[in-house]
């Protein structure tokens, strides 16, 4: 009778293994150690059950070449961006429009009118949504991202809600139209207090009366670095010379 090998995984014969290894032998049975299961394990197993549809890897990388992940002109997205605030003020004293555009290198660019034709709060957010666009055209911008408190009109030019009103219709379309103008322009809605500038714009050109001519007034915008009463001087006229006062300072 030819003997049995029988292998056991454990690589030490202690304890119990030992004993079993003398009780086996009384049948022709031939006890063998096996050696330490590696990493050749899962070589073998692989090698006894081949893969029919194998095929193999690719190391070859056809744009291994590109040294960068962002096109060029993406890469200067933000660089050259223009932000547009807009608002429109409806009142018992008129309504008025305003628009707040700001250049890349934080330049304000402040846009307003007055509507003298009778209007919704909605057709006057359409107003100064378009004039403020129309400015940014003026000034050869191509990047815009657009920001208004006017949830329905913002929505409305997204395309996120529908236009039912007939009289925002042709706002809606005149807006998609001077989209055109722009490589990528984007619409935002933020609450009313970040929208003050334009708000503040919008309400003002509502309060004032149109001239003959059909302007505003204008407005000067100056930056005082002092008190006011810091610049009177009054004149003291005592018949000393000017540093007689300076010199008096010094002694006492």
């Amino acid at each position: 009778m030819d003997s049995i090998k029988y292998v056991f995984e454990k690589p030490a014969l202690t304890g119990r293994i030992a004993r079993w290894q003398m009780l086996l032998s009384e049948y022709d049975i031939l006890y063998i150690t096996q050696k330490a299961i590696k990493g050749s394990a899962l070589a073998d197993f692989l090698a006894h059950q081949p893969v029919e549809d194998y095929k193999p890897m690719l190391p070859d990388f056809p744009d291994e070449d590109i040294s960068a992940l962002f096109h060029a002109d993406e890469y200067n997205h933000e660089v050259n961006t223009w932000t547009l605030f807009f608002d429109g003020a409806s009142n018992v004293m008129g309504n008025g429009i305003g628009a707040v555009l700001i250049s890349p290198e934080n330049q304000y660019i402040p846009v307003t009118a007055r509507l003298c034709f009778d209007c919704t709060n909605n057709i006057a957010e359409y107003e100064a949504c378009a004039m403020g666009i129309r400015a940014a055209i003026e000034y050869r911008v191509k990047i815009l991202e657009v920001y208004g408190d006017s949830a329905l009109v913002v929505h409305q030019i997204k395309g996120d809600w529908e236009t039912r009103d007939q009289k925002l219709i042709p706002y809606q379309a005149y807006i998609k139209g001077l989209m055109e103008y722009f490589d990528a322009i984007t619409f935002h809605h933020i609450p009313r207090e970040d929208n003050q500038l334009a708000d503040a714009l919008g309400t003002l050109s509502s309060m004032f009366e149109l001239n003959q001519i059909g302007e505003l007034p204008t407005i000067k915008m100056k930056s005082h670095e002092h008190p006011a009463y810091c610049n009177f001087i009054e004149e003291e006229l005592d018949g000393k010379p000017w540093y007689f006062d300076i010199k008096r300072y010094l002694q006492s």
